[in-house]
């Protein structure tokens, strides 16, 4: 017996209308699936496409079928599963298909130790909770297919404000850095303000805290044009938070180097936005150095 077919019943059918009520077929719940998935399909296809900056018609174009065709797929709408695959594959996308038991949840692969990470978050979320903020770490969050973890998220339920930090040690994929960073600027505050039992936040700013390194410093620099239009607001944004100030009205994204050994030195600062970046000397060879010296600190 292969594993598409199904175990014939031994048992005597039952009559229809003697099924127990947690067997019987709901349609509006499997309408609500199926437009879930439409959605999520829709979704991803939407976000590719005008990530590479194509038209409804450029797309057409490459997978041979109507622009009509490629907006109703987007738009979350039935279509055949050779015409999505079609057009998933024209934008270097991989369609798979996943059947999995709600009842276990997937909690994805293990992720690797990072030290110095850790010690970026813990360095800011002791900050912002001596200011009286809630913070939360490793938070997770999910919009269909795409899902995640914030590294860092501080706030206000009463002001509305919200702050995301995505700490960075090292830049050894440039391409699924930013991603990951625009994931979260698109999806995560909306679903934690679900969570939060908020409309929408006043102020919303994520942030990319890169760690104070020769070797991170030297991926900034030399590809500063990406990391311009990937955070492309000043560090002041930032700092408002960092100092205690009320947040900054609408939506930021901002790029700082952190150091989360501030030192003793009261003017020895523990970050610096994008702009000053330029003229700081690094603090660390690299992450080895970054990892000797905190372990020195009895700080890892």
């Amino acid at each position: 017996m292969t594993a598409c077919q199904m175990k014939r019943e031994t048992r005597p059918p039952t009559r229809p209308d003697a099924e127990s009520p947690e067997h019987e077929p709901d349609d509006e719940a499997l309408e609500r699936e199926v437009n879930r998935i439409l959605a999520s399909i829709g979704s991803a296809v939407r976000t590719e496409r005008r990530r590479r900056a194509l038209t409804l018609s450029q797309v057409a174009e490459m997978t041979g079928l109507d622009t009509s065709t490629v907006h109703y797929v987007e738009s979350g709408r039935a279509a055949r599963l050779e015409t999505q695959v079609r057009i998933a594959r024209a934008l270097r996308l991989r369609f798979e298909v996943d059947v999995a038991d709600p009842r276990k949840r997937d909690r994805g692969p293990a992720r690797l130790e990072d030290p110095v990470h850790a010690a970026m978050g813990e360095a800011q979320a002791a900050h912002f909770r001596s200011l009286g903020l809630r913070v939360g770490l490793d938070e997770p969050y999910q919009h269909y297919q795409f899902a995640g973890r914030a590294d860092v998220v501080a706030g206000s339920v009463e002001r509305r404000a919200l702050l995301h930090i995505e700490n960075r040690t090292r830049f050894p994929n440039l391409q699924e850095a930013f991603g990951s960073f625009n994931a979260k600027k698109e999806y995560l505050g909306a679903d934690l303000a679900r969570r939060a039992g908020v409309v929408s936040w006043l102020s919303e700013t994520h942030v990319m805290a890169v760690a104070w390194s020769a070797e991170a410093l030297h991926a900034v620099r030399i590809h500063r044009a990406s990391f311009d239009s990937l955070c492309p607001d000043s560090g002041e944004s930032f700092g408002r938070w960092w100092s205690g100030e009320r947040p900054s009205a609408g939506r930021r994204s901002v790029l700082v180097i952190f150091d989360p050994t501030e030192g003793r030195r009261s003017d020895r600062m523990g970050w610096v936005g994008l702009a000053e970046s330029d003229g700081v000397r690094p603090r660390y060879r690299d992450y080895a150095d970054a990892l000797e010296r905190l372990r020195a600190a009895g700080r890892v």
